[in-house]
C-alpha cells in the first residue's frame, strides 16, 4: 500500500476483537470520530467484535485506529484487523444496528 500524503482523506475498516462488548464501545468510539471530526460508522457484530469505518485526513484516521487499539476503559483489545475502505460509505459518523 502507497503511503498516503497528509492531507489526503481515505478510508478504512476496522475490526476489533476482544472483550469490546458491553463496554460503552461504540458509544467511545463515535465521541473519539467526532473529536477528530471523522465520518463513518461503528457497529457491533454477532461474533463479538465490533466493526468500524472511518474516513477523513491520514494523520485524524491513524489517530482513531490507534484509539481503537485500547478503546475505552473496561474494553480489552486483542488485535485490530484493518483494510482500506470505499470513502463513499461514510456519512455522518453514527452507530448502525448490529448484523
Amino acid at each position: 500500500m502507497p503511503k498516503p500524503i497528509p492531507s489526503e482523506r481515505i478510508a478504512r475498516r476496522l475490526l476489533i476483537h476482544g472483550k469490546v462488548q458491553g463496554v460503552y464501545y461504540r458509544a467511545s468510539a463515535q465521541v473519539e470520530a467526532q473529536r477528530l471530526d471523522l465520518s463513518g460508522w461503528v457497529r457491533n457484530r454477532r461474533s463479538g467484535s465490533v466493526e468500524a469505518l472511518v474516513c477523513g485526513p491520514v494523520p485524524r484516521v491513524e489517530a482513531f485506529i490507534e484509539w481503537a487499539h485500547e478503546g475505552p476503559p473496561a474494553a480489552r483489545v486483542d488485535h485490530v484487523e484493518i483494510c482500506e475502505a470505499d470513502p463513499s460509505e461514510a456519512g455522518a459518523f453514527s452507530v448502525r444496528p448490529t448484523e
